[in-house]
């Protein structure tokens, strides 16, 4: 299928199947996903429709498979991090499970959104632990140097929180131009930020709290992006009907569409690859040391490719030439 054909696709679900229905766009899908866990998170979804189960319990399950698998892979036992690799896939079958079915039943919400970013990075920061209390006392090194391994998976931490963010970030930018507004989950922080200035603390705290996460997290996407954020102002004062014409959003895709390949090798199922070959190996450490090094090296490439032809866009427009 060609980049024309798969936008065509993209533009029109309602001629598609129920499953086409329920993947966000072929664009941004990865062949890991469109041949594992997609297929599977479809079965979960359709179970949970007839059930009525909602997309955001499904997700608050995908939490508790995740602390199960960090847990067992604190175990210097194999067989024990088997089990724990069967229930991150699991959970990661949820965590494909639940968009889906809010794609499918059209139950989307900020508080899903949010339940969803929440669930890996409470899977990860349990692996962390299991990680660091596992090398404590299985590594020489490490036990001479309790301290270390603790400060490597704060500095890790850091890094795999941005990476998943900017992967996240340039994928709903890529469907907004694919796609459109309702196509994409694309926010604007300074709208986040008005909205949250209208919540008190007193009457709407759980609101609050997750509004303030939630929004603390979009500045600080936007804030990477400059260029990106350029671009976007761009658009608003040229179309500010945001109705931007075809021949852009053709254009935008053919240079953001190339990049999302590295989107997906900084989401889930690289970095569990790396995560599952580490424990292989007894050396879960050698997992801290991947993210640090190939995905921070990817997470750099990325945005510097982005700002490159966002600053190009932004010129042309400016010239007139959309």
């Amino acid at each position: 299928m060609d980049q024309q054909q798969t936008a065509d696709v993209d533009r029109a679900p309602q001629s598609k199947s129920s499953y086409r229905d329920s993947l966000k766009s072929l664009d941004t899908e990865e062949h890991i996903d469109l041949a594992f866990y997609r297929p599977i998170g479809y079965m979960w979804a359709c179970l949970a429709k007839k059930l009525g189960i909602t997309p955001n319990a499904i997700t608050i399950a995908s939490i508790f498979l995740g602390i199960g698998a960090g847990v067992a892979f604190y175990f210097n036992n194999l067989w024990i991090n088997v089990v724990g690799m069967l229930l991150l896939v699991w959970a990661n079958s949820f965590d494909s499970a639940d968009g889906q079915l809010a794609r499918m039943t059209k139950q989307y919400s900020r508080l899903g959104r949010i339940l969803d970013g929440l669930s890996g990075d409470i899977w990860f920061l349990t692996i962390y632990v299991a990680i660091c209390l596992r090398e404590n006392y299985t590594s020489a090194f490490f036990m001479d140097r309790p301290w270390l391994i603790w400060v490597i998976a704060v500095v890790t931490g850091i890094c795999h929180a941005k990476q998943a963010a900017m992967a996240d970030y340039y994928r709903q930018f890529h469907l907004y131009f694919l796609k459109g507004e309702d196509g994409s989950e694309l926010e604007r922080g300074a709208d986040l930020k008005r909205n949250l200035a209208s919540l008190s603390w007193s009457g709407n705290f759980w609101k609050k709290l997750t509004m303030s996460t939630y929004t603390n997290y979009t500045l600080q996407q936007e804030a990477t992006t400059p260029a990106m954020q350029g671009l976007r102002a761009e658009l608003a004062v040229r179309f500010p009907d945001g109705v931007i014409p075809q021949d852009f959003r053709d254009a935008f895709r053919a240079k953001s569409l190339p990049l999302m390949g590295l989107t997906n090798i900084l989401s889930f199922n690289w970095r569990t690859i790396a995560l599952f070959t580490s424990l292989i190996l007894q050396m879960p450490w050698l997992y801290f040391a991947f993210e640090l090094t190939v995905l921070n090296g990817l997470l750099i490439y990325m945005v510097v490719r982005h700002e490159r032809f966002c600053k190009k866009f932004t010129r042309e427009l400016k010239d007139g030439k959309y």
